[in-house]
């Protein structure tokens, strides 16, 4: 079944066949490995979050090894982050001083990123922060570190909401021109109907969203560009959340989308953080965002040396070794049309049906409603012929007793 996806200015079309994506979330915070958002939750003054930019010194940062770890672990496209909420730039920037190349290291950290991934064949994406806690006119507001200062007023005369949408326009012409052709632009996020303390949020007029995007597209016609910046685009990006259903607009309609999802319960380097996601959860997250129509874009926090958490890297390397045998169920494939089986959730590539078994049976599978629409069955790891009859419009698989050597088995059926 072909499912009526709205259409977008963007080129899509790559994106929904590849469906796994890495995220990277890496700046300054990754020195206290306190959370990315350190600053807000500490309230830190500026001098003294300067110490960590005057640290900042990755000296065992290796781009290959990361775009290693991310095409074995079966992911397509890459989002980075150029620019988070803190304000500083992985990239330089002639817009401003708080940069990577300003910093100890003294290198574009995003050019050797971007060649690296690009010659592995992996798309690029840039995220984008469109809050930035260190910009002298972004204005002081209920998420900022100085929102519970004594003399807000004061801090926040002569600051320009208008000068720093032009300065976001201006690096983000920085970031489509600089670095070749850019797949997705990644921006984060508008919070219009926040206040606190008589403080309003901000959204798509004090960012200019028009006027941002339409220098996005201005570049680059086909680029994908996210919904954050309160304006809907291509993609829609439920953070943190699993939907069970096909993500829709305002309007009801199906929409491009995917979830975006951490090992832990930080998108930065966090050190004590401890609730980690198993490899099977993680796996099964990819599942189900497939089997609901959408990407899954799986985030990583590199420490303050530039090196992948251990445990982010054995996750990545359980993941890569379902995915060698198993990847046919996810790329290309999208929402199953066919009914509901509990303990299985459904893909689907055009005559080619997948059902991954998150409930083992000890017997049969039964698959319900699936009589007279099946020609072929077999494992997808090994393309072993699994058996089957049919009953009450039901289909009954003779799976192995034993459960395969796979985290989640997966079965191919190939439709009539």
């Amino acid at each position: 079944m072909q499912y009526k996806v709205r259409k977008t200015p963007g080129d899509t079309s790559w994106f929904v066949q590849d469906r796994f994506g890495m995220f990277i979330h890496w700046g300054l915070y990754a020195l206290p490995a306190r959370h990315e958002w350190v600053k807000n939750i500490e309230k830190t003054p500026e001098d003294i979050y300067q110490r960590y930019f005057d640290r900042f010194n990755p000296d065992m940062y290796d781009p290959k090894e990361w775009a290693a770890y991310a095409k074995n672990a079966g992911m397509k496209y890459v989002v980075l982050t150029s620019k988070h909420h803190e304000g500083f730039c992985l990239f330089d920037s002639q817009f401003t001083d708080y940069k990577a190349t300003n910093t100890p290291y003294g290198k574009d950290l995003v050019k050797e990123f971007v060649e690296t991934f690009r010659a592995e064949g992996l798309k690029i994406g840039f995220y984008y922060s469109l809050i930035d806690w260190h910009h002298p006119d972004f204005p002081i507001d209920g998420i900022h570190p100085r929102r519970d200062d004594d003399d807000i007023d004061e801090l926040n005369k002569g600051r320009d909401i208008k000068i720093y949408a032009q300065y976001m326009r201006d690096q983000v012409t920085e970031l489509l021109t600089n670095y070749g052709k850019i797949d997705i632009l990644w921006f984060d996020f508008s919070y219009p109907d926040n206040v606190y303390k008589g403080m309003k949020g901000k959204g798509k007029d004090d960012w200019e969203s028009e006027k941002l995007i339409a220098t996005a597209r201005a570049i680059n016609p086909d680029i994908i560009i996210d919904n954050r910046a309160d304006i809907e685009q291509d993609l829609w990006t439920p953070e943190q959340v699993q939907p069970d259903e096909w993500v829709r607009d305002s309007e009801g309609n199906l929409v491009v989308w995917e979830a975006c999802q951490t090992f832990s319960g930080s998108w930065g380097y966090y050190r004590d953080e401890t609730t980690w996601k198993s490899p099977e959860i993680l796996i099964r997250m990819l599942i189900n965002t497939v089997s609901c129509g959408g990407n899954l874009l799986l985030n990583v926090g590199p420490t303050a040396r530039g090196y992948f958490d251990s445990r982010a890297v054995f996750a990545l390397d359980e993941i890569g070794k379902w995915m060698k045998y198993n990847s046919r169920s996810i790329y290309g494939c999208t929402k199953a049309d066919c009914p509901s089986t509990p303990g299985v959730k459904f893909t689907q590539n055009g005559k080619l049906l997948y059902a991954h078994i998150f409930e083992y049976p000890p017997f049969d599978l039964k698959l319900n409603g699936l009589a007279g629409k099946i020609a072929y069955v077999q494992l997808l790891n090994d393309a072993s012929e699994v058996h089957f009859s049919e009953k009450d419009g039901d289909v009954y698989l003779n799976i192995p007793r034993i459960k395969p050597d796979q985290i989640v088995p997966v079965i191919e059926l190939f439709l009539k």
